[in-house]
């Protein structure tokens, strides 16, 4: 015979059950389905409608024929490096509010870095786009204002030679091949993600005072404390972020889209493999073939998290 302590847990778990089932058959109807769907149809010249056919590996054999897809991953790579160059900012900020001795300050900026979120990521995009018209546009003003401008056409004349700097003409940021991934690392200045600064916030707060202490009795000074204390006891958030930089970078192309259009700008400098995907099923109607490069993006992002977590490790 059950006693009341067994019967009680045994509907606790039942109870529990009939949340959790539901929860997976709606997470397997809305995110697995897609992902298999498009397994499935990665194989067929499908345009969307109920027709389509059978080819095979034929969609996979033209991705890997596809000179702009391949130019997008060339693109994106690049982009993936200016990504790296772009964690350092949130972590230097997040170390510098970890150090402020009250703790109310710190709340204070932790609430400043939040409020941000409130603003839907669309109209920041919209503002950036702003911010790079050649007429109107903030940063051809503060070029102007500041003198930089002679010192861009100087480098331009003298070192890249590209002619796309000139004193009498505005500068058309989105409107010059050459222009395009210099803008697209622009922006987002000054580069201070609030996600991931939180991250690494949670980090620095798991340092005991007594490694601080410590150091202070040994001389260590601010800069020491960074590279021989703080740095080496987040990298396992350094390591998370990372993951999700190599992930966010790989697949996004919303900003490109907005900035630049489905054809990734002037001379598809701004192509990336999300938005070739993007093109393909939307302006070009091949269902099928977006299907086969969401599946190759997808054996690239498998690949690097494979290679992320086997060879970027950290030492407790």
């Amino acid at each position: 015979m059950a006693t009341p302590i067994s019967a009680k847990k045994a509907l606790r778990e039942w109870r529990l059950y009939c949340f959790v089932v539901p929860s997976l058959v709606l997470v397997a109807t809305f995110a697995y389905f897609p992902a298999v769907s498009a397994v499935y149809h990665s194989f067929f010249d499908w345009a969307g409608g109920e027709a389509k056919q059978w080819v095979g590996l034929d969609n996979f054999r033209r991705a890997f024929r596809d000179q702009v897809l391949w130019d997008s991953f060339r693109t994106v790579s690049v982009l993936m490096v200016f990504n790296l160059f772009k964690m350092i900012p949130a972590i230097l900020l997040a170390v510098l509010i970890h150090r402020l001795r009250s703790d109310r300050w710190q709340y204070v900026y932790r609430a400043l870095l939040v409020v941000p979120m409130i603003v839907p990521h669309l109209v920041t995009l919209f503002i950036w786009k702003f911010f790079f018209d050649p007429n109107f546009g903030v940063l051809n003003r503060m070029l102007d204002v500041t003198g930089f401008k002679r010192v861009l056409v100087w480098l331009d004349q003298s070192v890249f030679h590209w002619n796309v700097f000139s004193l009498d003409a505005p500068i058309g940021w989105l409107s010059q091949p050459n222009l395009i991934l210099p803008s697209l690392f622009i922006w987002g200045f000054p580069w201070i993600g609030t996600v991931g600064v939180l991250i690494y916030l949670a980090g620095l707060q798991s340092i005991s005072t007594e490694v601080y202490e410590a150091a202070e009795l040994d001389g260590v000074g601010p800069v020491g404390k960074f590279f021989y204390i703080e740095l080496p006891l987040i990298l396992t958030q350094v390591r998370l972020n990372l993951m999700l930089l190599i992930v966010g970078t790989l697949q996004g192309y919303g900003l490109m889209l907005l900035l630049l259009g489905e054809s990734g700008g002037p001379g598809g400098r701004g192509m990336v493999p999300g938005l070739w995907m993007y093109n393909r099923a939307f302006i070009a109607g091949e269902f099928g073939y977006a299907c086969a490069v969401g599946m190759v993006l997808f054996g690239f992002i498998l690949a690097l998290t494979w290679v992320n977590n086997r060879y970027v490790r950290v030492e407790k």
